[in-house]
């Protein structure tokens, strides 16, 4: 098939193929052109399209395309036949012409052209030759090159009258040229004139004399016409009129451009209208900017500017970190408690037996410091207002402003889909499946190779087949080593994803850390007796693993243990304390001894080992730092401990169950 054939049957192709598969498939179109450029046979044809669709499909679509194919080389055919006939006809009839014409007597053909020649006048002496013109057609033709060039004139004049524009000096040179190239054009019109009147010297005796002569081929002035200047520089004419000279105006975008340039530079260099304030339209609050900009001078910074700017800002860090530091420092030692209860305590010491005029409560309202004055009616001042009888105390109601908690998050929390195995297993192979299918169309558009046969020993011999028997050895040491190469990439892929040691323990931390911010779950424990080291072991490094704070108060039988965390290290360590510690063990790892029949008392409370949660809760901030022990010889050295970091009242709880504790066991 030629280019114009292929052409022509792309449509017909592409409307066969969307008809049989029901959308377009540019890549099966094009092949099916190829084979049928090509000459491919049927067998070659399937084979071809079934890269594309299955065996079945590409058996029934090349039906198809054959018989669109055959369609259209019939056609072709059909025509060329046509066309073919219709030449061999026109060849036979001009053959046919050619035959008769030659078959004529040569008698027939003399008597013909004599004919001809008797048939055409002879001219007389006075009379013009057949080709040449007559005299009254040369009159016509000069009057009416007459006519033309007096409607030439008066059209040129009416032009220059109707602009009446003043000459730019600098276009003058413009208007010279245009009238001399004008006048050279009408000297070559004329002299082409003259040449034919020459060339036929029976023309001016048609016209009988040398009048016309005169007229037609008569000398004219060729030449510019002079400028003529009165006394202003006016140009004038002959007659001493005054005229205006027409004003060249450019056609070329070239020219355009640059007249409109020049009309720019001359609006630009004028110079700018001063508005006065006499008229009616300034206004003196709006400030004209100049066209040009006003030249930025230097500023200079005097010596040591920046060197004072920079030591005032670190003295105000350091302010604002001692600042900080005293604020700390008052929070843990109760001053700034202490100095918000000395505003309203009483400022001297009452004996308790004593009953004071005011309470110290009621003192801070009171304008009198008396209760009678609430009996008393409100005085007047001078302005006629009613004095008030408490202070800061108004008929306004004050609404405090609605804070929300801290533990409340802002954030939705997002609700975690939780899938069975099947859907686990089916959303698996549904990405696993369209994986498979773009590394699939990648190959098919030739972005990435086609893998290598995945070969075992097991199917060396289906895969391969007769490479195999021609040279086993060599096919079995190439098996071996794909295997090998697959082994390797599998290790590899592995070792690539192992994480490394610090990320392990990264990975670790982040899965025990939790967010305090919004609050600290605390927990209180008492401990009867925590002599045995190896107990005393686990409560610290279990505290650290988890990473959590705390204290732990050692005193005879009251230790305490604090610690702070998030809810899920409470809970782990709340299992610890309450079932994995065995408290009833002793340090030599037995039971205790149950000697209290034959033993004193104090050995019966000794030998109890318990552990029992005193307080749960949740606080806005940590109070301790890392898990540390505190030996306290007295109960006063355990309470200021907990003192300094402001949570006495742990102690407070703690200590007394224990006393509780003890009296009940008495």
């Amino acid at each position: 098939m030629s280019r114009p054939e292929v052409d022509e049957a792309r449509p017909k192709i592409e409307r066969a193929v969307y008809k049989f598969l029901g959308y377009s498939e540019p890549h099966i179109e094009s092949a099916a052109i190829s084979c049928f450029t090509k000459g491919y046979d049927r067998k070659k044809v399937v084979d071809k399209l079934a890269r594309f669709v299955d065996d079945r499909k590409a058996k029934k679509l090349t039906d198809a395309l054959l018989d669109v194919f055959d369609t259209l080389r019939h056609s072709y055919k059909k025509d060329k036949d046509s066309n073919d006939s219709r030449k061999r006809y026109s060849e036979d009839a001009s053959e046919n012409r050619d035959v008769r014409e030659s078959k004529r007597p040569k008698k027939e053909k003399k008597k013909e052209k004599e004919k001809e020649v008797e048939e055409s006048p002879i001219p007389g002496p006075e009379q013009p030759s057949p080709g040449a013109l007559t005299a009254l057609q040369i009159k016509d033709m000069m009057a009416n090159a007459q006519r033309m060039i007096e409607e030439r004139k008066k059209q040129l004049n009416m032009t220059l009258s109707s602009q009446p524009q003043p000459i730019i000096p600098e276009q003058q040179t413009f208007i010279h040229d245009d009238a001399v190239n004008k006048a050279k054009r009408a000297a070559e019109i004329q002299a082409r004139i003259q040449a034919q009147l020459l060339a036929k010297p029976n023309l001016l005796s048609a016209f009988g004399g040398t009048a016309v002569d005169k007229a037609a081929i008569g000398p004219q002035s060729t030449g510019p016409v002079a400028l003529i200047l009165d006394e202003e520089g006016r140009t004038v004419d002959s007659t001493g009129r005054a005229i205006q000279l027409p004003v060249h105006t450019p056609t070329l975008k070239a020219n355009i451009r640059a007249k409109r340039r020049e009309e720019f530079k001359q609006v630009q260099d004028k110079p700018p209208e001063e508005f006065s304030d006499a008229s009616t339209f300034f206004d003196p609050r709006v400030q004209l900017k100049t066209a040009q900009r006003t030249k930025r001078r230097f500023k200079f910074v005097e010596e040591g500017h920046y060197i004072q700017m920079a030591q005032r800002l670190r003295t105000k860090a350091q302010l604002d970190k001692l600042q900080k530091e005293i604020f700390q420092v008052a929070k843990k030692t109760g001053i700034q408690s202490a100095a918000k209860l000395a505003l309203i305590t009483p400022k001297k010491e009452v004996a308790s037996d004593e009953v004071p005029g005011v309470e110290w409560w009621d003192a801070v309202i009171l304008r009198n410091e008396s209760y009678e004055s609430l009996d008393a009616p409100v005085e007047q001042n001078a302005e006629g207002a009613k004095n008030e009888r408490f202070e800061g105390i108004t008929n306004l109601v004050e609404h405090p402003i609605q804070l929300k908690p801290p533990a409340d998050s802002t954030k939705e929390v997002p609700i975690p889909v939780m899938l069975t195995k099947k859907e686990r297993k089916k959303l698996r192979r549904m990405t696993r499946r369209e994986t498979w299918k773009e590394k699939q169309e990648k190959i098919r558009l030739g972005l990435e190779p086609p893998d290598e046969p995945k070969v075992r020993m097991s199917n060396l011999m289906r895969v391969l087949g007769t490479e195999q028997v021609q040279d086993p050895t060599r096919i079995e040491a190439h098996v071996r080593a794909q295997m090998a190469k697959r082994q390797k990439d599998h290790e590899d892929a592995n070792t690539s994803r192992k994480l490394t040691k610090q990320q392990r323990s990264d990975k670790k931390v982040k899965k025990i850390r939790e967010d305090t911010s919004d609050g600290v779950n605390v927990a209180v424990y008492r401990v009867t007796n925590l002599t045995n080291p190896a107990k005393k072991f686990k409560v610290e490094t279990n505290c650290r693993q988890l990473l959590m704070t705390g204290t732990v108060v050692l005193y005879r039988d009251c230790n305490v243990v604090v610690v702070e965390g998030g809810p899920k290290q409470q809970k782990k360590y709340k299992r610890l304390m309450m079932q994995r510690i065995k408290w009833e063990e002793n340090s030599t790892g037995g039971k205790a001894s149950k000697e209290g029949k034959e033993g004193t008392s104090e050995e019966r409370e000794s030998s109890i080992y318990k552990c029992f949660c005193v307080w749960e809760g949740t606080v806005k901030e940590r109070s301790f730092g890392d898990m540390k022990f505190k030996l306290c010889p007295a109960e006063t050295f355990a309470r200021e401990h907990f003192k300094k970091h402001g949570v006495e009242h742990y102690w407070d709880l703690a200590y007394a169950q224990s006393v509780l504790d003890a009296a009940g066991g008495e």
